[in-house]
């Protein structure tokens, strides 16, 4: 058997197709608070928090999410367990679709699911770890 690798750094880089290209972005940057890292041109957008990278490309005329691969959802983690509930209500008060409200889970963490204005879901999740 082969020997395993050195472990890899962490998840980085989720890229997404937007249809609501704008309205994503304003999603991310002014509600959720990331910021612009670079933009190379008005169809791709790359947004940060700091160490990550989500990057955001204008779905073509046509694009059918169908089609295409599908995500199931992406997640932004926070350090304190109240931030969560904090983030509920702001995201509620800015009319953001929320999916599921804010629950504990087994396994220590709490979260609830939002979606952003393309529909892709969003996790937001404390993790005490």
């Amino acid at each position: 058997m082969q020997k395993k690798p050195t472990p890899h750094a962490g998840l980085h880089h989720v890229a997404l197709f937007a249809k609501k290209f704008a309205e994503c972005v304003y999603f991310y940057t002014e509600l959720l608070g990331m910021r612009v890292m670079w933009q190379p041109d008005e169809d791709n957008v790359y947004l940060t928090s700091g160490n990550d990278n989500l990057a955001l490309h204008r779905a073509k005329p046509g694009f059918e999410a169908d089609k295409h691969q599908r995500l199931d959802h992406i997640g932004f983690f926070f350090k304190d367990r109240d931030q969560v509930d904090e983030w509920h209500t702001y995201l509620l008060a800015n009319k953001v679709d929320i999916k599921a409200a804010p629950k504990d889970h087994r396994d220590g963490t709490r979260s609830f699911y939002c979606a952003d204005p393309d529909g892709n879901v969003v996790q937001m999740i404390y993790y005490p770890f």
